[in-house]
């Protein structure tokens, strides 16, 4: 009795799950052991794949990173999303949007995209791919934020408000990096819900 043989998957399905296990292993590398650790053999290693199958999506290191946070981002974006849109319709509370953006810049995708900023901070050209990226993240962030406050732009000084959240919980996750920060940050991250709720007229 013979066996039939099993469907071989597709060329391009295996392409594409070997892209997203090198993206995702570059984004582990990048927030464990920094851009300097974060080469193309380090990270065709971690992912389980040949150098050369690496290099065949990625030719530098550069493109492989560079498109690691961008895929970081894009996952950092969906998963707000999905944080923020309450299926019932019923508006998150400030503390719980306040919250929720502080576990957003503490998790290893900031890390990594941490790293990047400050290998770009010295390098034109890595500088020159990295800005867009970070701008549209940081317009989505933005715009998701805005949207689960239910805070109206038109009103003076709110606009630069819900940028002023943004920004503190970015330098609260920078104090995260060093040690643990959970303690203080969640004390500032109450007092700020209450602050937001104020600056809002709630």
């Amino acid at each position: 009795m013979t066996t039939q043989a099993l469907p071989r998957e597709p060329r391009q399905d295996r392409s594409r799950a070997t892209r997203r296990r090198l993206l995702e292993a570059a984004v582990e590398c990048l927030a464990s052991v920094g851009w300097a650790g974060t080469t193309v053999a380090v990270v065709a290693e971690r992912a389980g794949v040949s150098r050369g199958a690496a290099q065949h999506h990625f030719r530098t290191r550069e493109e492989l990173v560079t498109a690691a946070v961008e895929y970081g981002s894009e996952v950092r974006v969906a998963q707000i999303r999905e944080r923020l849109v309450v299926p019932s319709g019923r508006r998150p509370s400030t503390l719980d949007v306040v919250m929720m953006l502080g576990e957003m810049y503490t998790t290893p995708l900031f890390r990594a995209a941490l790293q990047l900023w400050v290998a770009a901070s010295s390098d034109e050209q890595l500088r020159a791919r990295v800005l867009p990226l970070e701008a549209r993240v940081g317009r989505e962030a933005h715009r998701l934020t805005v949207e689960a406050l239910g805070a109206d732009e038109s009103v003076p000084g709110v606009r630069e408000t819900v940028q002023a959240t943004l920004d503190l919980v970015r330098g609260l996750g920078l104090a995260d990096l060093l040690t643990d920060d959970s303690a203080r940050r969640t004390r500032l991250l109450r007092q700020w819900a209450a602050t937001l709720d104020t600056a809002l007229s709630r």
